[in-house]
């Protein structure tokens, strides 16, 4: 992708994969999910997690899985209202960009 992805933007992508299951999900599934939209390491998500969880919009627990923990991620009350205002941020830029580049700015 050509165009920068900001913090704000990769919060409300990890928010939303995750608020699809009400058990939440672990980090590597997220990881797969948020590359089927755009190029992100690993190294660049698992702090975005950090951040989200130390924000309270995301909380955290271990579950067994074929011998091992794995860390799954649920997304809380308060991630719920941060990605609803994201969701309505976007709407309303993701809008005035196609506005622009359909019409023109000042084009009638």
């Amino acid at each position: 992708m050509v165009f920068n992805t900001g913090a704000a933007l990769l919060d409300a992508i990890v928010l939303a994969v995750v608020s699809r299951t009400v058990e939440g999900t672990y980090g590597y599934r997220i990881t797969q999910q948020v590359r089927s939209v755009m190029e992100i390491s690993e190294s660049t998500l698992y702090p975005v997690l950090r951040r989200l969880q130390k924000d309270e919009c995301l909380e955290v627990y271990d579950q067994e899985c074929a011998g091992r923990n794995r860390r799954y991620y649920k997304i809380t009350e308060r991630g719920r209202v941060q990605l609803n205002l994201y969701e309505g941020e976007w709407k309303t830029y993701s809008e005035k960009i196609d506005l622009l580049f359909k019409k023109g700015v000042g084009d009638e």
